[in-house]
């Protein structure tokens, strides 16, 4: 057991992670419901479901890259449990199995239209897990490999919203987009939140942002996925008319613009590491403005 608590420490925060797939799964339900005319009280059940469902899903996207990464983790960073014997990629692909059993047994007991859905969430993963079947194109466009893989946001918002819009109607309410726009915003903010680095922190073989692309390009993307994240909060937040949503959004990019500015001007690690902690805290605040706050209103 204490082994696997070091693979969690160092690859999967349990704790850490388990709080913003929470606060998202929770949101995309709550959002959901307050798209009604007349918005009913959340079923604990449901936001159980979602949330076991979407933690397992994250769990088995570590597991992929694992698998995906292992020749270049070995050969340029051996430090990582799986190269150093920690854990064995054997025993990660019978963790990613038993979350397959899980997710199928509580999606099944939603029902079978929620099952198409989780099946849609499986394949693109597995598409990802496949790097799409074009791993050497994919590398040398990594915008291509960015916006491609964080559609999967999107998917796990629907999935965890559809516990609830399927429960009511079936029918899939089209301002839905604003929140899964959103996701999409939020998970290119954290992915290029953490690939940005000081020139101390970079590795040999490692590609981050700031490697690709220079200091000032990397930044000024991270401000952008912002920016487009507060654009599509905006959007969402008048579709439910929660106007604090609106106000939380402004006063975070305002952050961010200074934390970009500071990094941009002296990139050290502890400057870089802000802005990975702050995409971490913009994507909490912003799902507990749009999902969980308005629940306080109704």
């Amino acid at each position: 057991m204490n082994r696997w608590w070091i693979y969690q420490k160092e690859r999967f925060p349990v704790v850490k992670h388990g709080l913003l797939i929470a606060i998202f799964s929770t949101a995309a339900i709550a959002y959901a419901n307050q798209l009604r005319p007349n918005p009913t009280a959340i079923a604990p059940g449901t936001v159980l479901v979602a949330f076991i469902v979407v933690f397992l899903a994250f769990l088995q996207l570590r597991i992929a890259d694992e698998f995906k990464d292992f020749a270049d983790d070995a050969r340029y960073r051996p430090y990582r449990p799986v190269p150093r014997g920690l854990v064995s990629l054997g025993e990660l692909r019978a963790i990613g199995w038993g979350c397959v059993a899980v997710q199928l047994g509580l999606t099944l007991a939603l029902g079978w239209r929620s099952l198409i859905l989780l099946a849609i969430l499986w394949l693109y993963m597995s598409l990802m897990r496949h790097e799409f079947f074009a791993p050497d194109w994919l590398k040398v466009h990594p915008i291509a490999y960015l916006l491609s893989h964080m559609l999967i946001m999107p998917l796990l918002a629907l999935y965890a919203s559809s516990c609830d819009w399927l429960r009511a109607d079936g029918e899939f309410p089209i301002t839905l987009l604003w929140f899964l726009a959103v996701s999409y915003c939020n998970g290119l903010a954290i992915e290029l939140g953490r690939k940005i680095r000081a020139p101390e922190s970079e590795e040999p073989g490692v590609e981050t942002y700031t490697a690709l692309w220079g200091r000032s390009q990397a930044v000024a993307a991270w401000l952008g996925s912002l920016w487009l994240a507060a654009l599509c909060s905006i959007g969402a937040a008048v579709q439910i008319q929660f106007w604090p949503a609106i106000a939380i959004g402004l006063v975070l990019l305002g952050i961010a613009v200074i934390l970009a500015g500071r990094f941009w001007l002296r990139p050290t690690k502890r400057s870089a590491d802000h802005l990975a902690d702050m995409a971490g805290i913009w994507t909490l605040l912003v799902n507990l403005s749009l999902g969980v706050l308005p629940l306080i209103k109704i």
